[in-house]
C-alpha cells in the first residue's frame, strides 16, 4: 500500500484483527484499509491480517464477502486467507461496511 487509501481504525469498534493469538497471547489490531491504483483508477484493493497465522496481506473486492444483518452480531466481512487457506469471519462496525460496499465487495442483508 503506498499510502494513498482510507484507513478505518478496526480497533473495537469493528474488531478487524482483534483477539488473540496463538496461546491467549494478544493479537495486534489489524486495520481494515482501502487504496486505489497509484494512478487512483484502478480497482479498490483492502489490506487485512489472519488472526491464525497472523500475517497481513492486501484483497481484492472479489476476494471478501460482506454480510449486512440487523444487528452488530450478524453484521461481518469474511474471507479465506491467502496465506494459511483459513476461513477468516470478523465483525463489520459501520465504517468497515462503508469502505467494503463502497469498494465493490459483494455483499449480503439478511433479512429482518
Amino acid at each position: 500500500m503506498t499510502g494513498t487509501g482510507t484507513h478505518a481504525d478496526a480497533g473495537t469498534h469493528a474488531g478487524a484483527g482483534a483477539g488473540t493469538g496463538y496461546e491467549g497471547a494478544p493479537m495486534p489490531v489489524t486495520p481494515m484499509t482501502v487504496g486505489r491504483a497509484p494512478d487512483g483508477g484502478g480497482p479498490a484493493v483492502f489490506r487485512a491480517g489472519c488472526p491464525h497465522c497472523r500475517t497481513s496481506f492486501e484483497l481484492a473486492a472479489g476476494e471478501l464477502r460482506l454480510t449486512v444483518g440487523a444487528s452488530a452480531r450478524t453484521t461481518f466481512y469474511s474471507f479465506t486467507c491467502p496465506e494459511c487457506g483459513e476461513a477468516v469471519r470478523k465483525p463489520a462496525g459501520e465504517r468497515i461496511v462503508e469502505l467494503l460496499t463502497g469498494g465493490g465487495v459483494r455483499t449480503l442483508r439478511l433479512q429482518r
